[in-house]
Order: structure tokens, then sequence, then C-alpha cells
């Protein structure tokens, strides 16, 4: 951690290319487009992550809204991103799967976020997969990025280590384990499989769209860019 304090990112690096890692609308909470570090620190090569939370036809994140909103903690399966497929955003192998943590409950009211915040240390100190959760990490072609697939749902991942992939093809559902508030997913690229030692790398996605979940509304097609905070992005030709 005090290593990564003093990280600072090579601005000449160029970024890496990928595919949207899911299917369906999905809005963007965290993007290195907003800030960088994107979520507040350098630490676990997450210079340059993304959280996306999935939406339904209706653009929301969650079917109930109810005075567990407002107070306590909600059932994960009110959740439209419970569940949702995710896939490998380019041609890759697996080089790590890590699974068997639980989905617990999510949490949207201050009052129970407020309890959350004050677990986080407890949770660092456990290790990686009470940070990151259920997760998979995917080394790309050339070996020369990795890429973090995280908070997935517990036993949903259909990849072994060693496997290669192509573009598109099933990884693993959303789920919201780790340090996670509700089901989404986070992701981001590094130049290392491993979390403690990795440093992260800037990202850009092709063909996508933005625009209104709805579907009869008006979209604009992204060739290659970064999503911006609170946009809601679909992958083009999936």
């Amino acid at each position: 951690m005090r290593a990564a304090a003093g990280y600072r990112p090579d601005p000449s690096l160029p970024p890496v290319e990928l595919r949207l890692p899911f299917t369906g609308p999905w809005s963007t909470v965290r993007t290195p487009a907003h800030r960088i570090p994107s979520h507040g620190t350098h630490a676990f090569g997450q210079t340059f992550a993304f959280d996306f939370v999935a939406l339904d036809q209706r653009g929301r994140t969650a079917s109930v809204r109810d005075w567990r909103t407002v107070v306590g903690t909600e059932p994960v399966e009110r959740f439209a991103g419970l569940g949702r497929p995710i896939v490998a955003p380019a041609r890759a192998r697996v080089v790590t799967v890590h699974d068997g943590e639980p989905d617990h409950e999510a949490r949207r009211s201050p009052v129970s976020l407020l309890a959350y915040s004050a677990t986080q240390g407890a949770r660092l100190r456990r290790g990686v997969g009470a940070v990151a959760g259920n997760h998979v990490v995917l080394a790309l072609e050339d070996d020369s990025a990795f890429v973090l697939l995280a908070h997935l749902r517990r036993g949903s991942t259909v990849v072994v280590p060693g496997a290669r992939l192509d573009a598109g093809d099933p990884v693993a559902t959303c789920g919201n384990s780790g340090n996670s508030t509700q089901p989404h997913l986070h992701m981001h690229v590094m130049d290392a499989p491993s979390l403690i030692e990795a440093r992260g790398l800037p990202v850009v996605f092709t063909d996508y769209q933005v625009g209104p979940p709805v579907r009869a509304a008006p979209r604009t097609a992204v060739r290659r860019g970064t999503p911006r905070r609170r946009e809601v992005v679909e992958s083009i030709g999936r």
C-alpha cells in the first residue's frame, strides 16, 4: 500500500483496447475518465479501474425500493446485475480463478453504508479475496497485460486456469462478493497477474453505444473511447 501511494502512471503508455465485458445496458459508476486513480488509490493495480452497474429496461439498478432501501440492507436478488453474464473482453488465457466468497446483502442506505465503511480495514487484512471477491484474471495474448473481472457471483465461474477464450466467451456472472455494496462488475487492466504486485494500465473500449437503456431511445455509437461517469453503455454486435 505504501508503494502504491508513491506510484505515478506513465502518461506515454498506449491504452489497451478491449470490448465491454458484458451485454445489455450498464451504467458507468467509476471511470478514469472522471479521475485518476478512479477509485482513489493505485493499490491492487486499479489506477484505471471501472465499476459498471447493470440496468433493467426501465433504467433501474433494482426492481424494488422500500424501507430497507432507506435504513437497512437489501436482498441481492432485487438488483438487475445479479446473475448477468460477464464475458471475455478480448482473446485471452485464464490465469486465475478465485471462487467461494459469499454474495452478501446489498447496501444503498446511508445507515448501512456508514456501518460497512467501518469494516474496510478488516477486509484488507483478510487479503485479495475479501476485497475483489470471486474474481478471474485473464492474460491477453502477448502476456503484456492482464484483465481483472471482480465481484463475481459465487459458483458462477465457467472457466478454469489455462483455458483459451475468444472475445465474448462466457466467464461468469455478476455478483456481490468481496468489497461490494450492490451487484456490479469491477474491471481493470494491469501489468502483472498478481494484484499485490501489479500496476494499472490505461484502457479504451471499442464498438459500444451510449444512450438511455430504453431500446427505442436514440443512441450514439462509439468506435473507440472511454465511458464517462454515469454514461449508460452497451456493446455493439453482441
